[in-house]
């Protein structure tokens, strides 16, 4: 999920600099700097939908 946030942030990054717009707080390397902690988050597993469970060693019954 935060790798999809990711991508959309970049796409504004991109976006505003092929538009030539820019303000005062928000600009390209505030967007690109954002992008990249939600892939850092994401690689370091926040956000994940699925929990990890220990696996039994053993047969089943």
């Amino acid at each position: 999920m935060l790798a999809i946030a990711a991508a959309i942030v970049f796409a504004l990054a991109l976006l505003f600099d092929l538009a030539d717009v820019s303000s005062d707080a928000i600009n390209n390397g505030t967007l690109t700097v954002l992008g990249l902690l939600l892939i850092a988050l994401h690689f370091a597993g926040v956000g994940a939908s699925t929990a990890w469970r220990p696996r039994r060693s053993g047969r089943r019954r």
